[in-house]
């Protein structure tokens, strides 16, 4: 053994958090999402057509991409033009500018945004033609007359990044604006509840869910958004509960502001939080009348693609939305040039590609900032546009892989599309492993 190896269960990375932990006697708080490598969608691949199946050719037969969710109880569900949502990210989290690029990127690809935390803006009210509202744990700036304009409702049970853990908003980004609509103090820390003061179990949620049915008149969906970890009973219970659709976030999901301890390691990986949801619905023979909507680390229409294949309905896309703005990207667009940023990154101790520092307020290039001359750094007719371009790209790769799969529409994917290139992977998302008919852990 050499003098100069490592330790594994002590390498420098662990070394350095004692050492931190000792000095300062405080945890990490920072932004997005796990950083470690876990089993994701990679780790499949899709079985295309070829003798044994007839795929269809892309410039003249058309694959659908058309998805409607809330079907069960509303009166109006929400149908929207590809399967490719985009997640709650609050005004106070992000910067105006980013709500309202975010607004009309979504817009114009016919899906829906949804607010976060916080409440709603009217520019982001505005710019979105539909809106999914949330209700969350804190309450804050929830309005029954905002709620009224909404399309849709998504109760806040759990987060991915921090399943059992509420939100987090530091005071540097606590804005007048941020305190007049969250009714806080203005640069102080804000903590939310880790739990709804309404329910303390699924038969409060039922009556809660009542409760937002009637102020709308039973006209438009009603969300349950769990963090990932004991999947199988969670979606059950808010099926029981009355929801319209189910939204289940997996541990890659990301976050403005928490714990790192929460980010690392709360939670299940998106792979097989799915694949429990599934189940459960098929176990409570609920598939097709309650939706399933997946997130946490999608990243790409392929990833769209075998999340279809398991069994969601639609995906919600979070920090892809974020990098599509321009969040990691080495300079930011201001009336028409191109200006570097990485020296404002060095100053924030981190480099390009790297950055988490979301729970800062110093953004670089404008995204999760409420500073007034930071955000000026985005301007949201083009993260728009670049926002409208990423969506249109995974949009269009879904369909080609659903085409070369031999369907005409992208909701005909199925779990015998997919197999897995890893034996983990497999027993995950229980597709057999590639070359095989092997399931690991399924009953012979």
């Amino acid at each position: 053994m050499s003098d100069q190896e490592e330790s594994f269960s002590f390498n420098r990375k662990i070394q350095s958090y004692i050492h931190q932990a000792a000095e300062r006697g405080l945890y990490d708080i920072r932004g997005l999402g796990a950083k470690r490598k876990l089993p994701s969608f990679d780790d499949l691949v899709l079985l295309t057509a070829s003798l044994s199946r007839y795929p269809l050719e892309g410039y003249r037969e058309k694959c659908s991409t058309k998805t409607t969710l809330g079907t069960r109880h509303a009166k109006r569900p929400v149908v929207l033009e590809t399967p490719i949502t985009i997640a709650g990210m609050s005004f106070g989290a992000l910067s105006a500018h980013s709500k309202e690029a975010i607004g009309r990127a979504a817009t114009a690809m016919g899906t829906s945004t949804t607010t976060g935390d916080g409440g709603m803006t009217p520019e982001e009210r505005k710019s979105s033609k539909t809106l999914v509202y949330q209700c969350l744990p804190s309450r804050y700036g929830f309005k029954p007359d905002d709620v009224r304009q909404a399309d849709a409702i998504e109760v806040v049970i759990g987060q991915g990044a921090k399943p059992g853990g509420g939100g987090m908003l530091l005071g540097q980004k606590i804005s007048a604006r941020v305190a007049g609509m969250r009714t806080l103090p203005a640069g102080i820390d804000q903590r939310s509840a880790c739990r709804h003061p309404d329910w303390t179990g699924p038969d409060d949620l039922a009556i809660k869910i009542l409760e937002l049915r009637e102020i709308t008149d039973w006209e438009i969906p009603i969300y349950a958004k769990i963090g990932a970890s004991r999947v199988k009973s969670d979606v059950k219970l808010a099926v029981k509960a009355g929801a319209d659709v189910v939204v289940v976030d997996g541990m890659q999901g990301g976050t403005a502001a928490t714990q790192q301890v929460f980010i690392e390691h709360a939670g299940i990986p998106t792979l097989p939080a799915l694949r429990q949801a599934v189940e459960a619905l098929e176990e409570m023979n609920m598939i097709g009348q309650v939706q399933l909507i997946i997130s946490g680390g999608v990243r790409s229409g392929a990833d769209v693609a075998k999340a279809l294949a398991m069994g969601a309905d639609a995906v919600a896309v979070g920090q892809g939305v974020l990098m599509a703005l321009g969040c990691n990207r080495p300079d930011y667009r201001q009336g028409g040039k191109d200006i570097d940023a990485t020296q404002d990154y060095r100053a924030l101790g981190t480099a390009v590609g790297s950055c988490h520092h979301c729970h800062t307020g110093k953004c670089p290039v404008g995204i999760t900032t409420q500073d007034p001359t930071l955000e000026t750094r985005l301007e949201p007719e083009e993260g728009a546009r670049r926002l409208r371009n990423y969506l249109t790209v995974m949009n269009m790769e879904l369909a080609t892989l659903a085409r070369a799969c031999g369907k005409s529409d992208v909701h005909h994917l199925e779990r015998e599309d997919l197999v897995a290139l890893t034996v983990e992977a497999a027993a995950m998302a229980k597709v057999p492993l590639a070359g095989t008919d092997w399931i690991p852990g399924a009953k012979l």
